[in-house]
């Protein structure tokens, strides 16, 4: 049986206007993401992949065509509803770590559960420090950001984005600003919170060997969808 779509894109495009002047930057996008996928987006500098991720994330609203998150129409939603279902549904990876410098890496890690409440921030704390120790930060809950190293930072922004148990995480060049042998590690670390938890990841890269490993590769140029490959 095909699990159920976590994300459906249905005949996305989404054009920037600037007065009269109207840019074209997707054009008929469609696909879905069904649920324990790891997807990765690649296309060259310019060819919509950030667009897209940010369209997916209702981070922003498409022109034309539907956005469905777990089967609702969620694209066009105002800015209240698509920051509730960001809140309760997606988690966020960037390529900077925008990490608070002011709190400490547990803080840090916790902070959507503080947006949801202080029942729940308590009740996820538990969680939260087991999946820190996971990644190999036990010993850096109360260490600040500055303490710690670029993917060591990068760490703990995964185990954030997985605060709120969300069913997607977006990730726009999680690997980008890390040295090869720290990008490997935090690649390989969404890679295996993926399988354990069955979380839906969807990560925009422009490394093709991390592209490769994923369960399906969406190429991405001059806005339109060149290609759709599952691996082997």
């Amino acid at each position: 049986m095909t699990p159920p779509a976590v994300i459906e894109l249905r005949g996305v495009g989404k054009t920037y206007y600037s007065g009269e002047i109207a840019t074209p930057v997707l054009f008929d996008i469609s696909f879905p993401v069904r649920r324990g996928e790891f997807i990765a987006i690649v296309g060259g500098s310019g060819s919509g992949k950030t667009t897209l991720l940010n369209l997916m994330g209702l981070l922003d609203r498409p022109t034309t065509g539907e956005v469905l998150i777990e089967g609702e129409q969620a694209g066009h939603l105002d800015e209240l509803g698509r920051a509730k279902v960001r809140r309760e549904r997606l988690g966020f990876i960037f390529q900077f770590h925008y990490l608070l410098p002011e709190f400490t890496v547990i803080e840090n890690a916790l902070m959507p559960c503080r947006m949801k409440g202080a029942d729940y921030h308590d009740q996820q704390e538990p969680r939260m420090r087991k999946l820190l120790e996971t990644v190999g930060l036990g010993e850096k809950l109360r260490s600040r950001p500055a303490q710690l190293s670029g993917g060591q930072q990068q760490r703990v922004a995964v185990v954030r984005s997985l605060a709120n148990d969300p069913a997607l995480v977006l990730a726009d060049e999680p690997t980008g600003n890390l040295d090869s042998r720290s990008g490997r590690v935090v690649f390989d670390l969404m890679r295996t919170l993926s399988r354990e938890s069955g979380t839906t990841f969807v990560m925009v890269t422009h490394d093709d060997d991390f592209a490769l490993e994923a369960d399906r590769v969406i190429r991405i140029r001059d806005g339109r969808i060149e290609k759709s490959a599952e691996r082997g």
